[in-house]
């Protein structure tokens, strides 16, 4: 293993992004198999049950993913947008105190594996697994030939047991990341937070080719393109954070109609600002609070104005009684 195979935590997490990488003699495992988009609730109930587990039998806990995204490989025009590319996704899942994940590249090969071949190699083979964590709906193998009956017969086939977790649902809804993304992408962050255990965010970084600096001089900062998932259009409160300075901010989401020709942005404008570091590498995380309004073409310059005012009036509002 190299040093880009390891994210520093508390202890050491590894990350194989094959299953070739898996060194002999790995195992025994625990193992959970999922594309983990968002690390919400629901896979941290079944991650902190694998992790239990792995601990009481003397076994690694280990969870497998995909990279690309299964829907981006087979149906890359109804793919969703991801709320976790996987760095984040990775970051996310070696703070659940698993000790590895296993990125497995989901291509032509991995999608044509009979179900049967996956468990073999896989699963026994090369971790060494014990006992498998699943929701009820799981399903894998070519064509998704394969659920929960027929992983717990490839278990008393080949050796593991099986464990059926129920959905979790916080104040009466499912979790589930495709729940997650219609609430993000109508812009109801509350419940996305319900949901996530915390702030729906956005790392990127700076947007390009706006005369930057080697200090952020200007309370407004403009990120990169993001090809993951984003809120609806709209005024949002948000929490800025960079080189690890947590700024209160407003952000709009939009097309910024009222002057002249649209033009997409992610803007944010900081309400506590103080000049920092910064260039366009430096990593920044956009967490969205909660939405303000939606976007609005503005008659005048004066009445945008005006309703910027109001909008900052309430963010500092919300800092204030959040303490």
């Amino acid at each position: 293993m190299t040093d880009s195979n390891v994210i520093p935590t508390d202890r050491e997490f590894h990350v194989f992004h094959s299953a070739e990488e898996i060194p002999a003699g790995f195992g025994p495992s625990v193992a959970v198999i999922g594309n983990f988009d968002g690390v919400h609730l629901g896979h941290r109930e079944i991650l902190s049950a694998v992790v239990r587990e792995a601990r009481a039998v003397g076994a690694r806990a280990v969870a497998i993913t995909f990279d690309p995204h299964p829907e981006q490989f087979l149906r890359p025009s109804q793919a969703p947008l991801l709320l976790t590319p996987i760095e984040e996704r990775l970051r996310l899942l070696a703070l659940t105190g698993i000790d590895a994940a296993i990125v497995l590249p989901f291509d032509a090969a991995l999608a044509s594996l009979p179900a049967r071949e996956f468990v073999r190699d896989i699963l026994v083979k090369a971790l060494g697994v014990l006992q498998v964590h699943e929701g009820g709906n799981f399903r894998f193998g070519h064509r998704a030939e394969a659920g929960i009956l027929e992983l717990k017969g490839f278990g008393t086939e080949l050796g593991f047991a099986v464990q059926v977790h129920s959905p979790v649902r916080v104040h009466g809804l499912e979790v589930s990341s495709s729940a997650i993304r219609e609430l993000v992408a109508a812009g109801d962050m509350t419940r996305a937070r319900w949901m996530l255990g915390r702030p729906f965010k956005v790392r990127s970084t700076q947007a390009r080719g706006r005369g930057i600096g080697t200090r952020l001089l200007v309370p407004t900062v403009n990120l990169a393109a993001y090809d993951g998932q984003l809120p609806a259009f709209g005024v949002y409160i948000t929490r800025l954070t960079v080189r690890g300075r947590r700024f209160q901010a407003v952000t709009n989401v939009g097309n910024r109609p009222t002057f002249g020709e649209a033009s997409f942005a992610v803007e944010s404008h900081i309400l506590d600002f103080e000049p920092i570091e910064i260039d366009e590498q430096t990593p920044i995380e956009l967490e969205f609070l909660l939405r303000l309004r939606g976007e609005i073409q503005w008659p005048t310059p004066e009445a945008l104005k005006a309703q910027i005012f109001e909008d900052v009036g309430k963010a500092k509002r919300y800092f204030r009684l959040a303490g």
